[in-house]
């Protein structure tokens, strides 16, 4: 194997690690945003097609979370979906208990309570169920609701 060749396979290998890394890192995060997702779509009984689009954009948009397959999105959404709907006390409780893990962290909060109001006003109607969960949210990430007109 020549010098160039060695060179572009530990490129290659770095280029893996790094994204391995990130996915590391970012987990947290993901859970957190699919939480979040899955408790304001369900707050007003049904999950509407646009609700799934706008938390999928939002995750394909967001630098960090890049590194995250749509199918990884997926499963972490329909894994809080199917524990809230499963046992609405357990699964909330689960839900919430991922959100908490941002509370020290402002910057990261904050973007999923925006990802929140968005997903919920996705399908045109920004509920009293929707707006109740919203607030719940945002104390949990130990959020100024009025910061975002809640």
């Amino acid at each position: 194997m020549d010098f160039s060749n060695l060179l572009n396979n530990v490129k290659n290998k770095m280029s893996e690690l790094k994204t391995d890394v990130l996915k590391f890192k970012n987990k947290e995060f993901l859970h957190a945003a699919m939480a979040g997702a899955a408790l304001i779509s369900l707050a007003d009984g049904t999950i509407s097609s646009a609700e799934k689009q706008k938390m999928i954009k939002f995750i394909e948009n967001h630098e960090a979370l890049k590194v995250f397959t749509t199918k990884d999105v997926i499963e972490a959404f329909g894994e809080y979906v199917t524990q809230i709907e499963f046992d609405k006390d357990i699964g909330d409780a689960k839900a919430y208990a991922a959100l908490g893990k941002l509370k020290s962290n402002n910057e990261a909060a904050r973007l999923v309570m925006r990802m929140i109001i968005s997903i919920a006003g996705a399908d045109g109607n920004f509920d009293d169920d929707e707006k109740t969960i919203a607030l719940k949210i945002a104390r949990e990430l130990n959020l100024n609701a009025a910061d975002f007109d809640l």
